[in-house]
């Protein structure tokens, strides 16, 4: 093991160390009072089986017969989420097979961040998290439930599932993703076609057909952004079945992994001698193989909010500065669009998921020694599913890459270092996706340009206005203020700028997506504006600078004349489109740095 990746651990394990004990503890309760269905008085067992059919219920009828919830994110609006509509009938059927049943416990919310982007709704991106948490705590707390299966693929989807499902940690719980669409319109075009759009030479409709074109079928949407970072990390963490992250829906391989997601949850069930319950696979070193995946393979900057309020969930106190110190040891070993030039489906086929495994557990950068759903060890890991007649089986993935413009070994990575880092300074503390960015772009010294919204920034570079070296300060979007919105749209427009020789940076306390690329950008900005964070005394013509390899984002300004300042002024709250219903979610929420999160209280 890498003497870092110990170090880390060690120290996540002694600052967990009471959290950790409070959580097992309580887990251990649950699973000592036995399955439901044992403890339910007639009235509440019939009620709980009376629409099931009538093999199921005569299987029902034995409290030691193995019931397992399904609990999905189904909608048919999300391209990645439609194909879970045919799950629930693959899992009941297996679940027969092997003696067992399985019952649709619940449905959680699922919002496309790609549909509400520049919209109203994407303020309730974030807090949509905590309610798929509260929804997947609802769902499973009739106990009567013997181990979980948790569908679900897309941004704050998977996150949600597994704060709810870690509630219910001494159950067998096993993540079952739908996999990526098949590729469409190449990653270089799509960008190409909206920058044209940016710059006014072409119209709506030519827009529409290349993004129709990319976003074209069923499946994950295929670049390495949130949702396709929200696998890779299951994957790392050991709760899915191994290689299941990156197989295209409706496929029969897809089928047969969903089907043995099932019977694998039956065989790690509380009575078996193979019990493996949640909070045996999500533990302090399974989050620091999901670190040093995410670092590994550039993955989105999402999930330094996601994780930290993940692991919170099991107990487990993950900081920013963990994030920080692994990623100066974990090479970025994978690039995938926007990190690269091509897509997930792409990164599959080179080697995938099985790779990065090997590669990392041969550098010691990530722990074998961990229970996983698969069984012991993450070895297990750098496998490969196949059809052999039929009949799924794993096979070693490949030692060596199959395109190295997409995925090297560790010893000859693209960098040396990790895809995320975390900047400190006078303006506070912030996340920036280095590995998007191109060496040339990680120093920027420039005069701020002040905007309270992102919608500001854009009709400032219609008027011309913005054809020069800034620094543009994007503040009152943490999640105090306004539910910490992506401000994805703003992509585009800095790009361009960028592209014209342009020295332009973004500094936020909001969010940026996953997707996210070559503009260095300063996100997750704690304390934010709203909680009175330094960002809400900076001024037009303020010089800021932003410095990767320094890991600094400060301010030219004597300390003492910023806090003489008068901060600006908090714009109101939106109403409409459902915002008026989360108050309390802005209210409560935590700082970025501990998850953004409106359900544990702030440490």
């Amino acid at each position: 093991m890498h003497p870092v990746t110990l170090e880390v651990t060690e120290r996540i394990k002694a600052r967990s160390r009471d959290s950790r004990a409070d959580y097992l503890d309580r887990m251990e309760a649950a699973r000592a009072a036995g399955p439901g269905r044992a403890k339910m008085n007639c009235a509440n067992f019939a009620h709980a089986f009376a629409a099931s059919p009538d093999g199921d219920k005569a299987t029902m009828r034995n409290p030691a017969a193995p019931n397992l919830a399904i609990v999905s994110a189904y909608n048919d609006m999300l391209s990645a989420h439609q194909p879970l509509e045919r799950f629930p009938a693959i899992i009941k059927a297996a679940a027969r097979e092997v003696g067992a049943t399985a019952q649709y416990a619940g449905g959680v919310p699922a919002m496309c961040d790609g549909v509400t982007q520049q919209q109203p709704g994407m303020e309730l991106s974030l807090f949509s998290r905590d309610v798929i948490a509260m929804a997947t705590a609802v769902a499973l707390t009739h106990d009567a439930f013997d181990g979980a299966l948790m569908l679900g693929v897309c941004d704050k989807i998977v996150p949600g599932l597994f704060i709810g499902a870690a509630t219910f940690g001494h159950l067998p719980t096993i993540f079952v993703p739908a996999g990526p669409m098949t590729s469409g319109v190449s990653n270089a075009e799509k960008a190409k076609i909206r920058s044209l759009y940016a710059e006014g030479k072409i119209g709506r409709e030519e827009l529409l057909e290349i993004e129709m074109k990319a976003y074209h079928g069923p499946g994950t949407c295929t670049f390495f952004g949130t949702a396709n970072s929200n696998q890779m990390v299951m994957e790392m963490m050991g709760l899915h079945l191994p290689g299941a992250a990156f197989v295209h829906p409706n496929t029969p391989l897809r089928d047969a992994l969903t089907a043995a997601a099932t019977k694998r949850a039956v065989e790690i069930g509380v009575k078996s001698n193979a019990y493996t319950p949640f909070t045996a696979v999500a533990d302090e070193k399974s989050f620091v193989n999901g670190v040093a995946g995410l670092l590994a393979t550039g993955g989105s900057t999402n999930h330094t909010l996601h994780l930290v309020a993940m692991a919170r969930a099991a107990g487990v106190l993950l900081t920013w500065e963990d994030f920080h110190d692994l990623s100066e040891v974990t090479p970025l070993i994978a690039r995938v669009y926007p990190n690269g030039a091509e897509d997930v489906n792409a990164f599959h086929a080179a080697g995938g998921m099985a790779f990065v495994v090997r590669q990392l557990l041969d550098a010691g950068l990530v722990h074998d020694d961990v229970t996983t759903a698969a069984g012991h060890g993450l070895r297990l890991y750098q496998r490969e599913p196949f059809l052999d007649d039929g009949a799924l089986v794993w096979r070693e993935g490949g030692e060596k890459s199959l395109a190295p413009d997409i995925l090297r070994p560790a010893d000859d990575p693209f960098d040396a270092e990790g895809g995320i880092r975390i900047l400190s300074g006078g303006l506070g503390k912030a996340v920036i996706k280095a590995s998007a960015v191109k060496p040339e772009h990680h120093v920027i010294e420039a005069p701020a340009i002040c905007f309270d919204d992102q919608e500001d920034l854009l009709a400032a570079f219609k008027r011309g206005e913005l054809d020069r070296d800034f620094i543009a300060v994007v503040r009152f979007q943490g999640p105090r203020a306004n539910g910490m919105p992506e401000l994805h749209s703003l992509t585009p427009t800095l790009s361009l700028l960028l592209d014209r020789g342009r020295r332009v940076a973004l500094v936020t306390d909001g969010r940026m997506s996953g997707a996210s690329g070559k503009v260095p950008a300063a996100i997750h900005l704690t304390p934010e504006a709203a909680c009175g964070g330094p960002i809400a005394r900076v001024r037009d013509g303020d010089i800021l600078r932003l410095d990767v390899p320094a890991g600094t984002l400060t301010i030219k300004l004597d300390e003492r004349e910023l806090l003489r300042r008068t901060p600006a002024t908090r714009p109101s709250p939106g109403f409409g489109y459902g915002r008026e219903l989360f108050g309390w979610a802005r209210a409560t929420a935590s700082p970025a740095d501990q998850g953004a999160c409106t359900l544990f209280e702030s440490v």
